[in-house]
């Protein structure tokens, strides 16, 4: 039995969730607060980051990436034409690099500050670093998002899926990102048709219900978050 410990808010747990999604496995899902630091939790990860995966006990698999991999090398691998990291080497290549610039670049430069101001910090503790809003790293996190909805609706007009024909790791963790951002109604989707229409149809996807279906306590989605036509 897979377990997961993640918050609804994290751009990686959402990673892996979607990939537990679309290979069809169930999972057992711990929401971590983890500015909090539970003992517990930091037996299994010191660096108290999210998510972390475990299987019927074992080790801690720590990190959207490491469980990706996992995942792939122990249920991907019996998909088929459903794997979501290609078979040839150069592919997979690409999917890992779009991953990698989604979980990690557009991560970093919007998302975590983003979640962080407008999130987090209404639930932390002031010890813990909670307080108001910086509103110039709010201002920042905007501004660096009109680049990455560029590159995104450019991948999207020029590819079948972000890094290629097929469904991959680069649309789960782009649709990871996105999906928080959306719920926070931060992505003037007007001004980017293409990504518009790709992010509809990742959305349309079983693998993707569950998020729609997630609150934050005290702070409701846009009213266009549900809807798969919008």
């Amino acid at each position: 039995m897979l377990k997961l410990h993640h918050h609804p808010m994290s751009a990686a747990s959402r990673f892996v969730r979607l990939v537990l999604g679309e290979y069809g496995e169930r999972a057992e899902y711990l929401e971590e607060r983890p500015w909090e630091k539970r003992r517990d939790f930091l037996a299994l990860n010191p660096a108290a980051t999210l998510p972390v995966m475990l299987e019927d006990d074992g080790p801690a698999i720590v990190g959207a990436t490491v469980a990706s991999e996992y995942l792939d090398e122990t249920r991907g691998v019996f998909q088929r034409d459903k794997r979501l990291l290609p078979e040839k080497p150069l592919e997979r290549a690409e999917v890992r690099r779009l991953t990698e610039w989604f979980l990690g670049k557009l991560d970093s430069e919007v998302t975590r500050y983003l979640v962080r101001e407008r999130v987090f910090k209404l639930e932390m503790s002031a010890e813990a670093g909670g307080g108001p809003p910086d509103a110039s790293a709010i201002r920042a996190a905007r501004a660096n998002l009109k680049h990455h909805l560029r590159y995104l609706g450019w991948l999207a007009e020029s590819r079948d899926w972000l890094a290629g024909p097929r469904l991959s790791y680069a649309d789960l963790a782009a649709a990871a990102e996105l999906s928080i951002l959306d719920y926070l109604g931060e992505i003037p989707w007007e001004n980017e048709p293409s990504a518009k229409d790709w992010y509809m149809r990742i959305k349309s996807r079983p693998s993707f219900r569950p998020l729609l279906n997630e609150r934050v306590r005290g702070l409701p989605p846009v009213h266009h978050y549900v809807q798969l036509d919008f």
